[in-house]
């Protein structure tokens, strides 16, 4: 899978997003209007969730807020 293409950040995203570059599940869930379980069983069932793999660090799963936004705005990372 190649990087994202430059894609604007939906302000939305922007301000849960903060400037970093990975969200934590729960922010994920927010911004996609899902619950985080659902984030979380679709990660368990597939490896990744609308599409997006997360980096995990420790007990964590971080997604990258340049695919985030990608999904939203409704173009592809790939």
């Amino acid at each position: 899978m190649t990087s994202p293409t430059k894609l604007p950040i939906p302000s939305n995203l922007a301000i849960i997003a903060a400037g970093r570059d990975h969200i934590q599940t729960a922010e994920f869930a927010r911004a996609v209007n899902r619950s985080s379980q659902t984030i979380r069983k679709n990660y368990c069932t597939t490896g990744e969730c609308f599409g997006i793999r997360p980096v995990k660090f420790g007990n964590r799963l971080l997604w990258p807020v340049a695919s985030v936004a990608a999904l939203l705005i409704g173009g592809s990372d790939e």
